[in-house]
């Protein structure tokens, strides 16, 4: 009983925050802001694969890729085993681009690695993100309402959030969709880069569910 009461009253904040315009989520019962389009991107720090804290803060100025990953997921094996995510992270960073592969499966869940298993993936895959950020606990995870893996955002120069969804308009875990399908990511960093808005700013993701504890 007492469970259903605390959902009540964070079903019922969610609901007055919706009437007052502004998105929520929720995770274990509480309501959180969701990130949203054309606003700040939620700061985080987080620790890399070789064990340094990264904050979203120390890339200012610079366009920012998250990558939400799980070397299990058929998805995710969709985009690596076809060389198609390191062709768009080698294309992105080539240009500038910080482009941050987040992994928010928890100990015990489907992706979850440790800082060594980390970096022997990302070896073994031929990676070419700038960093793998582990967030084995979610909090990135859930900061950014990520969902799939893949789920991709991308953030602009002044840390604003300009594209979240999927990384593609082929939701499927066939590798031979890749070639006839439109990436959103790249044209997302291609009107970031030409100064214009982002033309679809918000798609949905398509993936394994990310593997939250609990």
């Amino acid at each position: 009983m007492m469970f259903q009461s605390s959902r009540r009253k964070a079903l019922a904040l969610g609901s007055a925050l919706a009437l007052a315009g502004g998105a929520v989520v929720l995770f274990a019962g509480q309501a959180r802001a969701a990130p949203a389009i054309g606003q700040p991107a939620p700061a985080f720090a987080a620790a890399d694969a070789d064990g340094k804290v990264r904050t979203l803060d120390e890339f200012k100025g610079r366009t920012v890729v998250l990558e939400w990953t799980n070397q299990g997921c058929p998805y995710v094996k969709k985009h690596y085993n076809s060389g198609n995510m390191q062709a768009l992270q080698k294309s992105a960073t080539d240009d500038g681009v910080v482009w941050l592969t987040l992994i928010s499966s928890a100990p015990g869940e489907q992706g979850h690695l440790d800082a060594a298993g980390a970096r022997a993936w990302k070896a073994r895959a031929s990676a070419g993100s700038s960093a793998v950020l582990l967030d084995p606990q979610g909090r990135v995870g859930r900061a950014y309402d990520a969902r799939t893996t893949p789920h991709m955002y991308v953030i602009d120069k002044v840390g604003t959030l300009v594209y979240m969804g999927g990384i593609d308009d082929k939701p499927t875990s066939d590798l031979a969709d890749i070639k006839a399908a439109r990436n959103y990511v790249v044209a997302a960093l291609g009107d970031v880069k030409a100064g214009r808005p982002v033309a679809e700013a918000v798609t949905r993701p398509y993936g394994c569910n990310v593997k939250y504890a609990g």
